[in-house]
């Protein structure tokens, strides 16, 4: 059979490798080259899986439907280390062993060219139309094909909105849920981001919407001139996008000091014997744990100057110190973002085939899905599993 991949990043390149032997495969791609977001992914060192897929570290508006397409988690290995990929585990973190992308990305475009798949590039899909087979319309002329995959990502990493996937898929007869950036950079309210620019420090993270809290998320925080930044912040942007699109108050409290946890008793204590013993001013003591940036930032906030501990209103220090209050103004845009968050609904296809259950031999895998997972190698991931799943069905007709 005739078969048309639009788009040429992970779910495309899996799903077109796994099909060759058995039908005649073209890729085509818009850009000038395949798999960039691949070359991107993990800082260029690629993490493009994780030892610990589960439902729980996934987006997505039919999550009860993903444990169809996640059981295939042991086929992805497996899969790698057949196309000649020599990878390694940290802290349940894969990646190549050369910690480079490209090397991954090799290995698919090796498998590719040794089955003579072809891919088009600097094409664009404008239309897919289906009556007996499909009429695929694009740049460069028309295509006919017995089966189609839509696999061409979604808007992360973009300097626009600019993934015609979406129309296509919509004028097919698909729907659409809200699309918003995640994995992503935060933007605060206030003013006063310049004098904590450059600070990396841990820190936990909790997320209130609406002044209810949702969750919390524990790392490396990196504080920028416009807000937040650090792989906590990464994983609570998804639902702050959802929460600024739906027009929700949005607050994420920080807390400087994580290994005093949330026991504030402890920490008084604490700072009493540092002052009893040490015979330390405030900003002293504070200077032995945090930024001196940052310790600026807080006396200035809380209107303190060179006072002892024992001598300041404690209850404003502690509340910037275990919970301040960064007021959420919005994410960065879709460029900044790793993933989208939102998509084609999962209840619209078949997710033990990953068909549409629209349009009989439309298959729609990776970022294009209403699926979007935490940092750690877990969008990779779900793109070789849907890519995977979509393969084996294929591969029956």
């Amino acid at each position: 059979m005739k078969v048309i991949i639009v788009g040429s990043g992970p779910s495309s390149l899996i799903t077109a490798l796994l099909i060759a032997k058995k039908h005649e495969v073209l890729i085509i791609e818009k850009n000038n080259k395949v798999g960039k977001k691949i070359l991107i992914s993990g800082n260029g060192r690629c993490n493009f899986f994780n030892k610990d897929i589960d439902a729980k570290y996934y987006y997505s508006t039919n999550k009860d439907l993903l444990e169809d397409i996640l059981k295939h988690k042991e086929e992805v290995l497996p899969l790698f280390k057949s196309l000649g990929l020599v990878y390694k585990e940290k802290n349940g973190y894969y990646y190549p062993i050369t910690n480079q992308a490209s090397s991954l990305l090799d290995c698919l475009l090796n498998k590719i060219k040794t089955l003579k798949i072809k891919i088009n590039l600097n094409e664009e899909v404008l239309k897919i139309s289906k009556k007996d087979n499909f009429e695929v319309k694009t740049s460069k002329g028309i295509y006919e094909a017995d089966i189609v995959v839509l696999a061409s990502g979604s808007y992360a990493a973009l300097d626009k909105e600019e993934v015609n996937s979406y129309s296509l898929a919509k004028n097919l007869g698909h729907s659409i849920t809200p699309i918003v950036p995640s994995l992503v950079q935060l933007k605060g309210q206030d003013k006063y981001y310049n004098l904590w620019e450059g600070i990396r420090c841990e820190a936990l993270l909790s997320l209130y919407i609406d002044n209810k809290f949702q969750r919390e998320e524990y790392g490396e925080i990196q504080l920028t001139n416009y807000g937040i930044s650090g792989i906590c912040v990464f994983n609570l942007s998804g639902d702050v996008a959802l929460s600024i699109r739906n027009n929700q108050e949005t607050l994420i409290k920080i807390n400087f000091v994580p290994w005093f946890k949330k026991d504030k008793k402890e920490f008084i204590n604490y700072l009493n014997n540092l002052e009893k013993t040490l015979n330390y001013n405030l900003k002293e003591i504070l200077n032995g744990f945090l930024n001196y940036k940052l310790t600026n930032l807080i006396l200035k906030l809380a209107n303190i100057k060179e006072e002892k501990w024992s001598m300041v209103k404690q209850d404003k220090v502690l509340d910037l110190l275990f919970a301040f209050p960064f007021k959420v103004l919005g994410t960065n845009d879709f460029k900044n973002a790793q993933v989208s968050r939102g998509g084609i609904p999962l209840k619209e296809i078949n997710t033990k085939t990953m068909e549409s259950k629209i349009v009989k031999n439309l298959y729609l895998t990776g970022e294009i899905l209403d699926v979007d997972g935490i940092c750690g190698g877990y969008n990779l991931g779900f793109a070789w599993m849907s890519g995977i799943v979509a393969s084996k069905d294929i591969n029956q007709k």
